[in-house]
């Protein structure tokens, strides 16, 4: 087996530790724009629920409404 020059040794070792380096920062740089995104998507979902409470009480309030509601013919009287 051939000897290794420490010199080139040297540059493998620091070509390797840079890429790691790379690959590190786009993994880190990755995750918080997936976080990001699912805290937006939690947001959306928390207005969605709230947007369907909302319509639901409003439907709720409506349907209350007509059930007490006399129809006009019977409130005619001849």
């Amino acid at each position: 087996m051939a000897k290794t020059d420490p010199k080139t040794m040297q540059d493998l070792t620091s070509v390797v530790q840079t890429l790691l380096q790379q690959l590190q920062d786009k993994f880190q740089t990755m995750s918080n724009q997936i976080i990001g995104k699912i805290d937006d998507m939690n947001s959306h979902i928390d207005d969605l629920e709230k947007n369907i409470a909302d319509l639901m009480t409003q439907t709720e309030v409506e349907e209350l409404e007509g059930e007490n509601k006399i129809p006009a013919t019977a409130t005619k009287k001849s």
